[in-house]
């Protein structure tokens, strides 16, 4: 139907990730759109983020400075971006547009979607080699890299097994790297993931 606004229901993103909360409409040369605004229920209140107007685009509420934003050259996509979720933006967010049609009226549409952010733990971090087969000749160059799923930031720690089960720590870092092998070189590593 004419000016109807599309979104979905429920959103999921990550924690320190982004994600889109949609809300789209069929443009028509009859109405022109006047003001969009987004606004955000949570606990106790609700507070307009993001409104478009004749004068601009403007960001009322502080703490989604420089992390939403609304597409400018779509026509009918009003769609909600958030950069960088924190755990606070899990709420009810609501889409509210109003088109003035050719005869001077007001037509005010809206729609709310929710908005989960979930933690994601760090995965088992795979180890991946340069080389197939990690038998090498002395000389060589080579590296390992690590790498795991979930909530960013991730930091990477590498070790070697020593003697009696102890582990020394080599660096931290996704990749370790070896110039120019040595003989001393051949050994167990293995990689650790940590995420918040």
């Amino acid at each position: 139907a004419l000016l109807d606004l599309s979104s979905v229901h429920q959103v999921t993103g990550t924690w320190m990730g982004a994600t889109t909360v949609p809300c789209t409409y069929v443009p028509s040369e009859d109405f022109t759109q006047q003001t969009l605004s987004w606004s955000v229920e949570g606990d106790s209140s609700t507070s307009t983020i993001f409104q478009r107007d004749d004068s601009g685009d403007h960001i009322l509420l502080s703490k989604f400075r420089g992390r939403v934003s609304v597409p400018k050259h779509n026509p009918g996509d009003a769609s909600l971006v958030i950069q960088s979720l924190e755990m606070p933006d899990s709420g009810h967010y609501t889409c509210k547009i109003i088109w003035r049609s050719r005869d001077n009226s007001l037509i005010t549409r809206e729609v709310t979607t929710t908005v989960k952010v979930v933690k994601v733990a760090a995965t088992k971090p795979i180890i991946r080699a340069a080389e197939p087969g990690l038998t090498l000749p002395a000389g060589a160059s080579t590296s390992l890299s690590c790498e795991a799923g979930g909530s960013p930031p991730i930091s990477y720690r590498w070790f070697r097994s020593g003697p009696a089960g102890t582990a020394e720590l080599l660096s931290s870092g996704a990749e370790l790297a070896w110039p120019s092998l040595r003989p001393s070189d051949s050994g167990t590593y293995f990689c650790e993931a940590h995420n918040r």
